[in-house]
């Protein structure tokens, strides 16, 4: 399982915070990062750092990759921490340490095989989409962001307890769905399951 070290502050009604990185930006750091990682091409992995510093950028932090006994930790700072001439961390700059966010790109699966799985992800999301409509293909795509950046695998591989994660935490502090897309969020984990030809499993939320 892909662990997120990210703080829990205070958030406002669109998901924002005034002190630390949403958690939608969270989980789009760490797919751009994966993906910056897997590439084969370098103007290809260029192009997916470059999108995550901007979006990095919008909310002053920046990022960096850190090696920890082996594992690669990908480690974000408010700039504001930062030395303006050398980049270096001002610990007298840090007012609250829980606003860093630390990714571990290492463990459940190495960058090539994320890759394939977030691709598959998206095929079904768009088939979802297409077959039953945006709000159910827009639910789909949450799904596909919780089942790649927190367990690397397949939606339709998803247990009942993972659903549940999925459904009563997930999406309740981290996706901010709108009033019709909370309405038939269950609905929408049956029409995944059901797009990519699998038993629906239990759902408990």
């Amino acid at each position: 399982m892909t662990e997120s070290n990210a703080s829990d502050p205070a958030e406002d009604g669109d998901g924002t915070s005034d002190d630390g990185l949403p958690r939608d930006v969270v989980d789009e750091v760490e797919r751009l990062t994966r993906l910056e990682r897997g590439a084969v091409d370098e103007n290809e992995s260029e192009a997916y750092e470059q999108r995550r510093d901007e979006l990095l950028d919008d909310h002053d932090f920046t990022a960096r990759v850190r090696d920890d006994d082996g594992d690669d930790i990908l480690v974000c700072h408010p700039e504001e921490w930062h030395d303006e001439e050398n980049g270096v961390i001002r610990t007298e700059r840090i007012d609250n340490i829980d606003r860093a966010v630390e990714i571990a790109l290492e463990g459940t699966a190495d960058p090539d095989d994320w890759a394939a799985v977030d691709e598959h992800n998206r095929d079904l999301v768009a088939a979802v989409k297409e077959a039953h409509g945006d709000v159910h293909g827009d639910n789909a795509a949450m799904l596909a962001d919780f089942a790649g950046n927190h367990y690397a695998k397949p939606m339709e591989s998803l247990t009942s307890e993972e659903l549940a994660e999925f459904g009563t935490d997930y999406v309740v502090r981290n996706a901010w769905p709108s009033a019709k897309q909370q309405e038939v969020i269950a609905e929408s984990i049956e029409l995944v399951f059901e797009t990519a030809e699998e038993p629906v499993p239990e759902i408990r939320f």
